[in-house]
């Protein structure tokens, strides 16, 4: 069902179930809090008594009359009443007295009505006559103003135009509430529609609705986490395809990548084979390149395997304490012997004094030897590789400085990214992992990776980690 349904429904039962609750909630308060005679009552007890004495025969005198009025009055003990003839002379009296009437004293009772209704301690009398053949008679019933109803409104109408007059203010007083709700409650409704309306059409292929909606109620805020959730999506949507486009060229880099080393194994490989080296020079010469492209397809090999890892999220971490100075110096003597003879300086400062951290010693050793790959890849030109362990008192900070052609201003913010490759004209230089893979390590240890550069004099690298991880 509709919400605007229902609450046409929701309004109309109100209104009839708050009628109905008015009404007999009026009964029942009135019968416990609003005891007491009213008009109504008082004539029907007069017409009552009068029924009971017209039927007298022959005419009423003040004998005849007494047993009726007496057993009313036992019924009814606060109504006094008085049996008068023409004359003002009081045949009977409930309350025992005998006496005549002037007319003054007759009028003076009737003098102050109907204010006597309202006003405690006055005398409310009625007068109601009888004529019986040639006599005419009078039945007065008295009864003190406290004995009426405290709570009583009265209405005198003559003709339905007058009574249109009061109903008609009193209707349109009780529907203007219900109208502002409908008015209220179908605004809101609207806007409600046209965000379910946005949401439903939400998807990765189509553009974002976007909303205007000024409010700052509820449905206005949550237009506003509508806009700002749409924009995340299509910016998630627009990073996801890129991805997708770079993981597309992950086969064809790959194959690339590894033709041609392969094509240099076995051309080395065959021309030691069949002994077609000059010398030993020449023969370590060759060993030395397929040793450089077997481990350069090792590394291949290693980020594919780490394009799985990090899909299935199989990266796990062990954290201990470690003397980095003691890991760093052991790199560095690894990738001396690999240096040798190359023309590159290279430029090493770590401290003799041990320098721990928390670490995941595997996976903090690949992210350095990582950086240190890439400084030889890419700024074998320069000729330089330096490499410097800083500490203060809560970080370690490891810096890994080449002098090569450096990163574009441009590219600076995206070479953490998976596949991406700064400066795409170089090929078979690895598969654009190697930055991804140092960045998540380096963050899952609670620190960071920054790089800057100047194309065609320095690029550093500086991963800050806090020496003790958080609990």
């Amino acid at each position: 069902m509709r919400n605007q349904t229902k609450l046409w429904l929701i309004m109309s039962i109100s209104a009839v179930g708050s009628l109905t609750l008015f009404i007999v909630l009026s009964f029942i308060s009135s019968s416990v809090w609003n005891k007491g005679y009213d008009l109504n009552k008082l004539n029907a007890i007069s017409q009552q008594t009068l029924d009971a004495i017209e039927r007298l025969e022959p005419e009423p005198g003040g004998a005849d009359v007494k047993p009726i009025l007496d057993r009313i009055h036992l019924e009814q003990p606060s109504l006094r009443f008085e049996w008068v003839d023409s004359n003002g002379s009081v045949l009977y009296d409930t309350s025992g007295t005998s006496r005549s009437y002037d007319f003054k004293q007759i009028t003076d009772r009737f003098l102050n009505m109907p204010r006597n209704l309202w006003t405690d301690g006055e005398t409310i009398s009625f007068a109601y006559p009888v004529d019986r053949g040639n006599a005419s008679y009078y039945l007065f019933i008295s009864l003190p103003s406290e004995a009426m109803k405290s709570g009583q409104f009265y209405f005198y109408v003559r003709t339905f135009e007058v009574l249109f007059t009061y109903a008609l203010p009193l209707l349109i007083s009780l529907l203007v509430p219900y109208l502002l709700s409908i008015w209220f409650f179908s605004s809101m409704n609207g806007r409600i529609r046209k965000l379910n309306d946005a949401m439903n059409k939400v998807n990765l292929r189509s553009d974002a609705i976007r909303l205007e909606d000024a409010s700052k109620d509820e449905i206005g805020q949550l237009t506003r986490h509508y806009n700002s959730m749409a924009q995340r999506i299509r910016s998630q949507a627009s990073e996801i395809q890129q991805f997708e486009n770079r993981r597309k060229l992950l086969l064809p880099n790959l194959s690339h990548d590894l033709r041609t080393p392969l094509t240099m194994l076995l051309g080395y490989a065959e021309t030691i084979r069949n002994g077609l080296y000059k010398n030993e020079d020449e023969l370590q010469a060759s060993a030395k390149i397929i040793l450089q492209r077997s481990r350069y397809m090792d590394s291949l090999l290693d980020q594919l395997l780490d394009i799985a890892r990090q899909d299935s999220d199989t990266l796990e971490f062990h954290l201990a304490p470690h003397n980095l100075s003691e890991l760093l110096r052991k790199i560095v003597a690894e990738y001396m012997l690999f240096l040798d003879g190359q023309q590159m300086t290279i430029d090493v400062d770590i401290p003799d004094r041990d320098v721990e951290a928390s670490i995941d010693s595997a996976l903090f050793e690949r992210a350095i030897r990582n950086l240190i790959d890439n400084a030889i890849r890419y700024g074998d030109e320069g000729g330089y590789l330096g490499i410097r362990l800083l500490e203060d008192e809560n970080d370690i900070f490891i810096a890994i400085k080449d002098k090569g052609k450096g990163i574009p201003e441009e590219e600076g913010n995206r070479i953490f990214e998976r596949f991406y490759r700064a400066n795409g004209g170089r090929k078979g230089e690895g598969l654009g992992l190697g930055l991804s893979i140092v960045k998540q390590i380096v963050e899952s240890h609670g620190g960071t990776v920054q790089v800057s550069s100047v194309p065609g004099k320095e690029t550093l690298f500086v991963i800050r980690c806090p020496k003790k991880q958080a609990a």
